[in-house]
């Protein structure tokens, strides 16, 4: 089966390496555009991913047979509704149906049909309404941006001039003013059809710039897998309460989910709570949890993309904890550092069970990598439990020296041993 991937980031590079890990030929798989990480395992092609009638053509050129869209980007330019008007079996929802991530308002109202438990909003449009939606909750405020915003849509603070500059900075494409809530958050990914689900493994994910969870929000620094903490039951209730419902409101609209649905939640002492839908694997989580994977990946993505998830395996994973650390540029997330080359790869490699997933790199014609801003790449590690993964994981990244980058160094530190 001849796969396209599209994206560049370290999502796409471990959706890649859970491909191959799993069984598919790495002859098979073609990622654009890719990065400098992945083309040293797969062919990369310079092609726009957000440029649907480019990927189509492409895809029908290569005889692509399963096309995996990574980031949302693609999925909100309608590059999986060309896709599929070519014939070809996408892994990612149509445009409208993407809007459970492009839009948080959309999301709360496919909530509220579907009687989900989340989070009381206000939907504001002026910089007026903002300031009474924050004055009926209170502090700590909770301001989102409506639409995408690459992971830094969200503020939570206590400082109310805080949150009404993140309003300010994203007003035009509207605001979700929603109320706190407390308690430990789940990323938890669920395979969708159309009409069934299927849940992978729970993470955890860190979104803070800095350690004990300073700092603004980001992408994300860093994510582990499995949860031990979590309570018995949880998957099973998630499935019944959130993910299904969700999957048959979409349905009742017309726009039937095909793809990955991010559940982002929070368990409170209320219970369950949904802080947040995304139509894509998230990043860092993926990194973790196919780390994790034993199933084949291309059979799974497979029957979720042509309705046939029924009669597809249960996915099973290792035993094994897996925790990834993200390496930052110097000023992520306020900024980007310019292109630095990066030093110490092989040697971060050499440690015991560790994989890099790339994501803001560039091969040189002399072989240098370079970092190009943000997010630069993702040491994966896993072990026999929390304390052997973390160990492997600060070995690697410690060999690795990229000019004034940043990472935390207390990933998964409260689960150790």
């Amino acid at each position: 089966m001849k796969i396209l991937v599209l994206g560049s980031g370290a999502r796409e590079h471990a959706i890649v390496k859970g491909l191959i890990r799993t069984g598919t030929p790495a002859a098979n798989i073609i990622v654009a555009p890719g990065n400098a990480g992945i083309a040293q395992e797969v062919h990369c092609a310079a092609l726009n991913a957000n440029d649907p009638i480019a990927v189509t053509a492409y895809a029908v050129e290569h005889a692509i047979e399963l096309a995996i869209i990574g980031p949302e980007a693609p999925l909100v330019a309608g590059v999986s509704d060309a896709l599929r008007a070519a014939d070809i079996a996408v892994f990612g929802p149509s445009q409208k149906a993407a809007q459970l991530e492009g839009s948080k308002s959309f999301a709360k109202e496919v909530m509220a049909a579907a009687d989900i438990p989340t989070g009381m909003a206000h939907e504001c449009r002026t910089l007026e309404e903002v300031e009474a939606a924050l004055d009926d909750f209170g502090a700590p405020y909770v301001v989102k941006a409506d639409g995408l915003a690459a992971g830094k849509g969200v503020i939570v603070t206590s400082d109310r001039e805080a949150a009404m500059a993140h309003a300010r900075k994203f007003i035009d494409m509207g605001i979700l003013v929603e109320e706190f809530l407390d308690g430990q958050e789940v990323s938890l990914f669920f395979l969708a059809d159309g009409l069934t689900v299927m849940p992978l493994t729970p993470a955890q994910d860190f979104k803070r710039a800095y350690n004990d969870d300073k700092g603004p929000n980001t992408g994300g620094m860093g994510a582990y897998s499995p949860l031990p903490w979590l309570p018995a039951g949880f998957v099973d209730e998630v499935q019944r309460t959130v993910a299904q419902p969700t999957i048959d409101e979409m349905n009742r609209l017309g726009e039937p989910f095909v793809g990955l649905l991010y559940c982002g939640l929070i368990l409170t002492a209320r219970g369950i709570r949904v802080i947040e839908f995304n139509a894509r694997f998230g990043d860092p989580e993926t990194q973790v949890v196919l780390r994790r994977l034993i199933t084949p990946l291309a059979l799974l993505l497979r029957a979720a993309a042509t309705g046939n998830l029924e009669t597809a395996p249960d996915p099973i994973f290792t035993d094994e904890a897996a925790i990834t650390v993200v390496l930052a540029s110097e000023g992520y997330p306020d900024s980007a550092a310019p292109n630095r080359p990066i030093h110490g790869l092989h040697h971060a490699l050499a440690v015991e069970g560790v994989e890099i997933c790339h994501a803001a790199t560039v091969a040189l014609p002399d072989g240098t990598i370079e970092a190009t801003g943000g997010r630069v790449l993702s040491v994966v590690a896993v072990g026999k439990d929390f304390t052997h993964a973390r160990k492997h994981a600060y070995q690697a990244i410690e060999h690795i020296k990229l000019e004034g980058s940043h990472y935390r160094t207390d990933i998964a530190k409260k689960v150790a041993n």
